[in-house]
């Protein structure tokens, strides 16, 4: 018998009726497929998001992208990510183009609330921002990666603010309170809730981390190479993973109180394998890696009115498929423009023996790929193709530690020719990016220009070599300078807000912001000078440490609609150095008469 909940929906689309069917997404960052009790990792503890697959659907093989902005940009779209322009994770490469429809254009044209909460990465300047693409509500922020998570800077719908407590505490109370407004208001909400942890840095609350701190680790329960592991990372992550698992059981618990979690569709996975050496089901590779360990993540879905408990899909999936999927399985009659790269699983969630997998068809109808930085890779059913050019039976061998390429030559042959065919058709339509950063869109007001998609000149340096969440500092000469390639994209006159720290003693600067030949000059007369966010981290970091930046209002300029340099120089530097930069807020507060 068909599942019900799909007969409804269909008779629904046929009767020329909206589903009203409710959809919430968790994507976590840097968890890997071993971070959960569900997959039998006994160091901790996950009953939230375990609840989601034994309530609802668990997906055996399902793959994501190495990395994080491909892998948001692939669920966003249903496209390989290079085809939306994504190949980075910071200064631009990580912007999805604006020809791309996405899920959440769908659900808000379906006549959906739809809000993001987290993080972000798939551009930060409005029409690349969360806003342009679909959400009428955002908070969090567009970066890659955050420098702090305790009372943070946040963005709340283009205003900066300062977070509340422990970021992904934050992010979920934001997204409850998005929900309770829906329900109230009587429309269906699509929350898109994108987590930043475990990635780094490794903070997490006392709660979690002193169960975790003196753990004793499980010995079945280590990377395939223990010698290779980072006891304090490792602890940490686990904390920070089971402080996600009560962010998710709070969420659930609002949806059982407001009396909509039957008709909630309410996914999980992750963005990429896990950020460390730990277990993860003695897989090859993690995060970066284009490998079983580096792709594969869990794909939890429950959704009472729709899928029988305890469904377990064998079938290999992709995140490129949910957007074909929660659309049909919402009701969402609208499709993308641009031809999907990934398929429904509705017909694997509405099978009457989801458990009965027919081999032949899909090893004959489904071959994944998984690429970042020239590498790529293949995945049928049964085999993967790695990078190299090698062949493993991951059936047999799951840890990918014996080669069988002579052994299956006609199944490397046809793998090779799926890479090769990607290679061909989908890496080609990259092409050189000669986007600028978008100030003063005609449909927002603002626009933030950080330091990370700056380019420095001269002995100006980052605070760290990972860009998304450095500033400037060291600058001590003149003729140096920060710049940016933008395209003002409506002339008129505009409001700049300086985001930075300096000491007394370097008090005095003038700095100048110039456009197509408007300047704007200001002095820095006001001490910023905050200490360095340390000693929060449970374990050491490589990024930079980030301090409480503070704004000044620099004052208005003009500025001329057209492409060109943006451009900030201090002009006289009567201290050591001029500044610490972080961002640029511009406002535009008057439209230039046509």
């Amino acid at each position: 018998m068909p599942n019900k909940a799909f007969v409804y929906l269909s008779l629904l689309l046929a009767l020329g009726l909206q589903a009203k069917t409710n959809v919430v997404v968790f994507l976590t960052d840097d968890q890997g497929w071993g971070d959960l009790s569900l997959h039998g990792n006994t160091n901790l503890s996950t009953p939230n998001i375990d609840s989601l697959g034994k309530e609802g659907a668990s997906f055996d093989r399902f793959f994501v992208c190495p990395v994080c902005s491909p892998t948001r940009a692939e669920f966003l779209t249903g496209r390989y990510h290079v085809r939306s322009g994504v190949y980075s994770t910071s200064a631009g490469g990580e912007r999805m183009d604006l020809d791309e429809t996405t899920i959440a254009d769908l659900f808000k044209r379906a006549g959906y609330s739809t809000g993001a909460f987290g993080k972000w990465h798939n551009g930060m300047q409005y029409p690349y921002h969360p806003l342009g693409r679909g959400f009428d509500y955002f908070y969090g922020f567009c970066s890659g990666h955050w420098g702090h998570y305790y009372d943070a800077l946040m963005e709340r719908n283009g205003e900066l603010v300062k977070g509340k407590g422990f970021c992904v505490d934050d992010f979920t109370t934001e997204a409850i309170n998005f929900i309770d407004r829906a329900v109230k208001d009587e429309k269906p909400f699509f929350a898109y809730v994108p987590y930043n942890t475990p990635h780094s840095p490794m903070q997490v609350p006392d709660r979690w981390w002193n169960k975790f701190k003196d753990k004793n680790l499980e010995d079945m329960m280590r990377h395939r190479n223990p010698s290779k592991e980072d006891r304090l990372h490792l602890l940490a992550a686990l904390a920070m993973c089971e402080n996600i698992d009560w962010n998710v059981g709070r969420l659930l618990k609002k949806l059982e109180q407001l009396k909509v979690a039957d008709d909630t569709i309410v996914l999980f996975f992750n963005d990429n394998g896990p950020n460390g050496n730990r277990w993860n089901g003695d897989m090859e590779g993690r995060k970066g890696s284009t490998e079983e360990g580096g792709t594969r993540s869990p794909l939890l879905i429950r959704w009472p009115a729709g899928i029988k408990p305890g469904t377990e899909v064998r079938q290999i999936a992709s995140v490129l498929d949910l957007l074909p999927t929660l659309t049909e399985m919402a009701g969402v009659v609208e499709k993308p423009e641009k031809k999907l790269d990934g398929r429904s699983l509705v017909s694997l969630l509405n099978k009457s023996e989801p458990n009965e997998l027919d081999s032949k068809k899909s090893l004959k109808t489904r071959t994944l790929i998984s690429s970042w930085k020239g590498k790529v890779g293949a995945r049928d059913q049964r085999f993967r193709l790695d990078y190299k050019g090698r062949l493993f039976d991951m059936e047999n061998d799951p840890g990918q530690r014996v080669e069988v390429t002579k052994k299956f030559p006609k199944i490397y042959q046809r793998l090779t020719q799926s890479v090769n065919k990607y290679n061909k058709e989908v890496l080609s339509e990259l092409g050189t990016d000669e986007r600028p950063f978008v100030i003063g869109h005609p449909e927002v007001s603002w626009t933030q220009i950080p330091a990370r998609d700056a380019v420095p000149t001269g002995e100006i340096k980052r605070s760290n070599k990972f860009p998304n969440c450095s500033y400037f500092l060291n600058w001590k000469n003149e003729e140096d300078y920060i710049s940016w390639d933008v395209e003002v994209a409506q002339a008129g006159l505009y409001e700049v807000e300086l985001w930075y720290a300096c000491p007394e003693k370097d008090l005095g600067a003038e700095v100048e912001l110039s456009f197509l030949g408007n300047t704007l000059t200001s002095r820095i007369s006001r001490e910023v000078n905050p200490p360095l966010l340390t000693g929060y981290d449970r374990k050491q970091r490589t990024e930079g440490y980030v301090k409480y930046f503070e704004p000044m209002k620099m004052g208005k300029i003009q500025l001329k609609q057209g492409k060109g340099e943006l451009k900030l120089q201090a002009k006289k530097i009567p201290g050591d150095q001029a500044l610490e930069f972080r961002l640029l807020m511009i406002n535009r507060i008057k439209k230039k008469k046509s």
